[in-house]
């Protein structure tokens, strides 16, 4: 099925908003933003979300006595947005098994699944823990959700190396390069209905 309406998830500056927010604009995503959800207010995606002229929604977790709770409050903005499917941004709360059942989803994550992802590996942490580790490659990872955390099958996958002076900050700036493209490129192939799902395997139709 073909997808025309996207809601993204956010809870930061939301570079990987924007990235999407621009390729819907130019055309290399077929597809519009119908709605941005953040987990906390006061962020700076929610700007970038008004500038575009989209309107947004700020639901957090910590306002609902269970992820049951807040995952009903999640399906009801999406759902009034129009929403088809999900793209997570930056987005750092956990999703419960109603709302991954519901839409498709995808995320972006700043490593190579299946190193360094799952619970506390994110944002800067995640490039911390690759240069302590010594590893000579990271980069990003685009995957559908699923019940568990990082642990959905992977659409796409870009390298980015690990050079001797890098710091968690250097690095990461690089490994965003590597997921705005990639999550665009996914994204882009979901909507015109081309990811194919076999297995664990993600295959372009």
């Amino acid at each position: 099925m073909r997808i025309d309406r996207l809601v993204v998830m956010v809870s930061g500056g939301g570079t990987n908003l924007q990235a999407v927010l621009d390729a819907c604009a130019e055309g290399r995503i077929e597809a519009s933003v119908c709605g941005v959800i953040s987990s906390k207010p006061g962020v700076y995606a929610l700007e970038r979300a008004k500038k575009a002229g989209v309107p947004t929604a700020v639901i957090s977790p910590k306002d609902f006595e269970s992820r049951e709770a807040h995952d009903e409050a999640l399906i009801k903005a999406i759902v009034g947005f129009g929403g088809q499917a999900v793209v997570l941004a930056g987005y750092m709360s956990i999703l419960g098994g109603a709302l991954v059942r519901r839409f498709p989803i995808v995320n972006v994550h700043p490593a190579l699944i299946p190193s360094f992802c799952g619970k506390g590996y994110y944002g800067r942490r995640v490039h911390a823990a690759v240069l302590e580790y010594g590893a000579k490659v990271s980069g990003a990872t685009v995957h559908f959700v699923d019940e568990g955390t990082d642990t959905g099958p992977i659409i796409m996958q870009k390298c980015v190396d690990v050079l001797d002076g890098d710091t968690p900050e250097t690095l990461a700036a690089r490994v965003l390069e590597a997921e705005h493209e990639i999550l665009v490129k996914s994204v882009a192939l979901l909507c015109a209905d081309r990811l194919e799902l076999v297995g664990r395997r993600v295959l372009i139709k």
